[in-house]
C-alpha cells in the first residue's frame, strides 16, 4: 500500500522542508506538559546539572521528537539521535554513549523496541553514569567498566504498556502527549504556512485543522500539499475554495478519514457483520499487520467513535454506519 498523506507516522517527506520548532515558546499545543518541562528545565539549569531523563508517550506525529530536540536547545546541550530497533548490539549502546558530553541530551525513539538485554545495560548508564560491558569472546571475555559524563536520556514510545517497570522506573519525568484540539492545529495550520512562505486565511486554517486527525504532522503534511495546488493554480494564499479542492483530490473527506480507513470499517462491516472481530482476523482480511492497525489506524477511529474495542474484538459503530452510507441489517432478535 503505498504512503497515505494522513498517516501519522513519519514519511520521508516531512523531513525534507524543517518546520519544527526550535524554543518551547513556539511550541504550540501541549500546554501543561511544556510548562512542566520548562519548569525542570530551568531548575537544571540553576542546579548546573543533568535535567532528569524523560519518557515521553502518546500517538505517533504529536511532536515527541520535536519536544526532544526542544529540550536540548533549551539546555544549550547536543542532541544525539538513536532508534530502539538500531540498537542491536551492546556495542551498539556503547558506541553511542561515549560519544556524550557532560549534559547532552540522547533521544531513543521507539524505546519500547529495544532489545531486553540492551536495556539491562542501559539501567547502570541511566542511574549512576556508568558502563559494564563484557568484550571478548567465549574463554577470554572480560568485562569493562566505562564511566559516562551525566546525560539525559529522552525516550519517546508509542506503547507506553511495552515498556518493561525497571526501565519506566528510571525514567524521572514521565509526560503523555495528548491529540491537539482543533484550534491548536488551526494555530499550527498558520504557523506552518508562515514557515512555507504562503498566506492562509483563517477559513481555509479551520477546514484543514478538522482534517488533521488531532495530529501536527498530518496538518503540516496537508498544508504542504494544499500549498502545491495553490501555487500551481496561482494563488498566492491559500483559501477555503482551494483547500476543499486540494483534499477531495487528496482523497481526505471531511472528518479526516481516507481510503485506508473505509477500507478498514468496510471490512468489519462487509466481511464480518459489523464485528465483533478479534484484531488478527481483521488484519489478515485487508493485508495490513495487526500492529499497524493497532497503532496507525485505530487511534483515530477510537477516539471519534467510529470504532469500539470489546472483549471479543472491534466493531464499527452506528456513526460508521452512517458516515460510510451503509444501512445497517437487522437482527434476527
Amino acid at each position: 500500500m503505498e504512503d497515505r498523506i494522513i498517516t501519522s507516522e513519519e514519511l520521508e517527506e516531512d523531513k525534507i522542508e524543517n518546520i519544527r520548532p526550535l524554543k518551547l515558546s513556539e511550541y504550540i499545543g501541549q500546554t501543561e506538559v511544556k510548562e512542566n518541562i520548562e519548569v525542570f528545565i530551568k531548575s537544571a539549569l540553576i542546579r548546573e546539572e543533568a535535567l532528569d531523563h524523560v519518557l515521553l508517550y502518546g500517538p505517533p506525529g504529536l511532536g515527541k521528537t520535536t519536544l526532544a530536540a526542544i529540550i536540548a536547545n533549551e539546555l544549550g546541550t547536543n542532541f544525539k539521535t538513536a532508534s530502539g530497533p538500531s540498537i542491536e548490539k551492546s556495542g551498539d549502546l556503547a558506541a553511542i554513549l561515549s560519544t556524550l558530553e557532560p549534559n547532552d541530551v540522547l533521544f531513543i525513539d521507539e524505546i519500547h523496541r529495544m532489545p531486553r538485554f540492551i536495556e539491562e545495560i542501559l539501567y547502570p548508564a541511566m542511574e549512576d553514569f556508568t558502563l559494564d560491558i563484557i568484550i571478548g569472546g567465549e574463554g577470554s571475555s572480560r568485562s569493562i567498566k566505562i564511566d559516562l559524563p551525566p546525560f539525559t536520556l529522552v525516550g519517546a514510545t508509542t506503547r507506553a504498556g511495552d515498556l518493561s517497570s525497571p526501565l519506566r522506573d528510571r525514567f524521572g519525568i514521565i509526560s503523555k502527549l495528548n491529540y491537539y484540539t482543533e484550534e491548536e492545529l488551526t494555530q499550527i495550520a498558520k504557523r506552518t504556512s508562515k514557515v512555507l512562505n504562503i498566506d492562509i486565511d483563517d477559513e481555509a486554517a479551520i477546514e484543514v485543522a478538522k482534517r488533521s486527525r488531532g495530529t501536527p504532522r498530518i496538518c503540516n503534511r496537508l498544508i504542504k500539499r494544499i500549498r502545491d495546488f495553490a501555487l500551481v493554480e496561482g494563488k498566492s494564499c491559500i483559501d477555503k475554495d482551494i483547500t476543499n479542492k486540494a483534499l477531495t483530490k487528496l482523497k481526505v473527506d471531511k472528518l479526516g478519514l481516507d481510503e485506508t480507513d473505509y477500507h478498514l470499517l468496510r471490512a468489519i462491516i462487509e466481511k464480518f457483520n459489523g464485528g465483533p472481530v478479534g484484531i488478527d482476523a481483521l488484519a489478515s482480511s485487508i493485508g495490513e499487520e495487526a500492529t499497524t492497525i493497532e497503532d496507525v489506524y485505530e487511534p483515530y477511529l477510537l477516539q471519534n467513535g467510529f470504532l469500539k474495542r470489546t472483549n471479543r474484538g472491534r466493531m464499527a459503530t452506528e456513526k460508521a454506519y452512517e458516515h460510510l452510507g451503509i444501512k445497517r441489517q437487522g437482527t434476527l432478535f
